[in-house]
């Protein structure tokens, strides 16, 4: 079993990570651009396909879904591959509601995919006060023997939520961080995910070495995209611990290196 972690980005929030002899695959959108069913009335509109179909990722073993309730976490055709794959995990009324084989974590359970434990931890999908209107979201940490321990955000805009993941779980190697500053009509348009700044704050708390933003691009409402992450990665002297991954692109990272 090898001791790396391989990320191959697809778009928006969607990334296959290799790790520990698994195949696990965030938040799958896999839908054409155009316009998108968000539920209760709502349209989010897609700018970019998918840059790899489901098919050429597979066999994946499981899902980690941060939330169902929006079109830019879990589209029509990611929808399609809940269904059929053989392990979804997410938020507890996201299980609900999705059914099948879909998994609730409340925040810090833990469950074993082989070798490797994957941990539930808290997020928030926008300014205090947001659940009633944006839903439960969750986040996941992934660590084993010998392995790079990885975070991945999900839809979370609060470090305050990142704080409390460092202080329960410790320091992690790698950073997988929705940095795109999505923004709406919601709250005035406060964030509802990381903006670069708060990103770059995230990566400090967590002592990251490796920082790799999705959900930077692929959907009109996010307002920040990969370039404004590397300007604030550059501005606070950390751009060589950031990777910013082309859709397509893959890299292979070890504790302390990357290529």
């Amino acid at each position: 079993m090898s001791d790396e972690l391989r990320l191959t980005f697809v778009g928006g929030p969607t990334a296959l990570l290799e790790i520990g002899g698994k195949r696990l695959l965030t938040d799958p959108t896999f839908s054409p651009a155009g316009a998108q069913d968000s539920g209760g009335g709502r349209t989010l509109t897609k700018t970019e396909g998918p840059a790899l179909q489901a098919a050429d990722l597979e066999p994946i073993d499981a899902v980690l879904l941060s939330h169902d309730q929006h079109a830019d976490n879990l589209d029509a055709a990611g929808r399609e591959l809940v269904g059929r794959i053989l392990l979804t995990l997410t938020t507890v009324s996201g299980a609900r509601r999705l059914g099948g084989t879909a998994q609730g974590l409340p925040p810090w359970a833990a469950i074993s995919v082989g070798a490797l434990e994957v941990i539930s931890v808290p997020a928030q999908h926008g300014p205090p006060g947001c659940e009633g209107i944006t839903g439960d979201v969750i986040g996941f940490v992934l660590r084993g023997k010998g392995l790079p321990s990885v975070y991945v955000s999900g839809d979370n805009a609060s470090l305050d939520q990142v704080r409390a993941i460092a202080r329960r779980v410790g320091q992690v190697d790698v950073a997988v961080l929705f940095a795109g500053a999505a923004r709406t009509s919601l709250f005035d348009g406060a964030p509802l995910t990381l903006t670069s700044e708060a990103a770059v704050e995230a990566s400090r708390i967590l002592g990251a070495q490796h920082v790799i933003p999705v959900h930077t691009r692929g959907w009109e409402h996010f307002t920040e995209g990969p370039d404004a992450v590397r300007k604030a990665f550059a501005n606070a002297g950390l751009g060589e611990r950031l990777h910013v991954l082309e859709p397509g692109e893959s890299i292979t990272l070890r504790r302390g290196t990357a290529r």
